[in-house]
């Protein structure tokens, strides 16, 4: 008789004190739990293998980029629901690896015939080899030119169509600003490359310069709009050739410059002000002195820094912050992020005057909805255009993502930061926020 849904939900409550908060169907096709809530689908007794090896977020990551694991119904509310079914009752972070370790581990004896049923369910004993989405480590110190390189090409040389299925034509990476819930995608990210430029001040004439410039979109926006000249980096051979292409058919290859370089390698500053649009947080938190003083070097006295940068929340005791393991695996290897009091410590102790700081956290998620939204809808070719699990990836990152921003558990913010002169002038107005008008 078909039953591996009862007895995983049986068992789950007798480890973790409650049954699941959704309903859960087996590979047998057995279903237990309650009716109405989003279903969590055991595809395959792998997953349970996964779990066992890869306690905690990652062996369920690796479970649902091989499509062991799969939800039918809201994705979000699922989400949510399995988060304080499992990581608020501390349940996130286990320490046992494997088979044996589980039964040794555990000193309950009722437990320990629970352990011993997971293990009748789970099947063959050996650990299953990971995802082939995740990425390969290579080794040697963090943040050298070639392992960043390599760090960011795992993430965005995945195709420019992929892409483009899932940003839309604004082929902006980053969080838009949203005058009100029901604009557009376009109009939102539209109105955050708008807001940047006249945060820098941007007049005909000047040279910006723009740090991780993606596909080009903030160079396009500040030459045509702003009449500026402008150099955009990147460290992703397939963006720079994609910009390159958006430059030429605007017929802007006389005022903007595309190159595949890294910002610790320019050496044709001073630039009239400097964009970083999600760009930090691949710097990573040692290097973030040299990052604030090499941007610091490259503006002209007077010049203005725009730094757009994911934050997370500050720890009590930050030697225990750990990166995140489905980030690091899969989505943004060698990324970190750090509170937003550091970003503006860092930039002060390079030279910095720090002038305004704003909080864009709720415009985020909408974003990233924005970009699931994309997702969702060309999903058949998302998955031609790269993997499946590789489309499985983007969709729960993004979703969890999204939750994140909602409930504070990370933010973004745009730091206004001015090279001010010997003389102390800022150049800024009065009023506060001239941006706003």
């Amino acid at each position: 008789m078909a039953e591996a849904a009862r007895r995983l939900t049986a068992l789950a409550e007798q480890v973790l004190g409650a049954p699941p908060p959704v309903r859960l169907r087996a590979w047998d096709r057995s279903e237990s739990g309650p009716p109405g809530t989003p279903v969590l689908v055991i595809r395959r007794r792998r997953a349970l293998r996964r779990l066992l090896w890869k306690p905690g977020e990652l062996g369920l990551a690796r479970a649902w980029v091989a499509g062991d694991i799969d939800v039918e119904g809201d994705l979000y509310e699922a989400l949510e629901l399995l988060a304080g079914y499992f990581w608020e009752r501390g349940e996130g972070s286990a320490r046992h690896s494997g088979p044996a370790a589980l039964l040794h581990a555990v000193r309950d004896p009722s437990l320990r015939a629970a352990a011993r049923e997971l293990l009748k369910l789970a099947g063959p004993w050996a650990p299953p080899a990971p995802p082939v989405e995740e990425a390969r480590r290579t080794g040697g110190p963090l943040h050298t030119l070639r392992r960043d390189k390599q760090a960011i090409s795992h993430h965005y040389d995945v195709g420019n169509t992929f892409y483009e299925r899932v940003l839309g034509p604004s082929m902006v990476y980053s969080c838009a600003v949203w005058e009100s819930p029901e604009a557009t995608l376009e109009d939102a990210q539209r109105a955050k490359l708008d807001l940047v430029c006249r945060k820098l001040a941007l007049e005909p004439g000047m040279r910006l310069l723009d740090v991780g410039c993606g596909w080009g979109s903030m160079v396009l926006h500040a030459a045509r709009e702003y009449g500026v000249g402008a150099v955009g980096i990147t460290l992703s051979e397939e963006q720079a050739a994609y910009a390159r292409k958006r430059v030429a058919e605007a017929g802007l290859t006389d005022r903007i410059e595309i190159r595949v370089q890294d910002y610790r390698e320019i050496a044709d500053g001073p630039f009239d002000a400097i964009s970083s649009i999600g760009m930090a947080e691949h710097v990573g938190s040692a290097q973030y002195a040299e990052y604030a003083a090499d941007l610091h070097a490259l503006l002209k006295p007077g010049g203005r820094l725009l730094n757009h940068q994911i934050a997370r929340r500050p720890l009590r005791d930050e030697e225990e912050y750990r990166v995140d393991e489905f980030i690091d695996r899969y989505v943004f290897p060698d990324g970190e992020l750090a509170p937003v009091g550091r970003t503006v410590a860092q930039l002060e102790r390079a030279g910095f005057e720090v002038r305004d700081v704003e909080a864009l956290r709720e415009h985020y998620a909408l974003t990233l909805r924005g970009w699931v939204a994309n997702l969702e809808a060309h999903w058949d070719e998302a998955v031609r255009l790269t993997s499946p699990g590789r489309a499985r990836v983007w969709r729960l990152y993004m979703a969890a993502s999204a939750l994140s921003f909602e409930r504070n558990r990370i933010g973004v913010n745009q730091v206004l930061a001015v090279r001010t002169p010997e003389s102390g002038a800022s150049g800024m107005l009065l009023r506060a926020r001239e941006w706003r008008g």
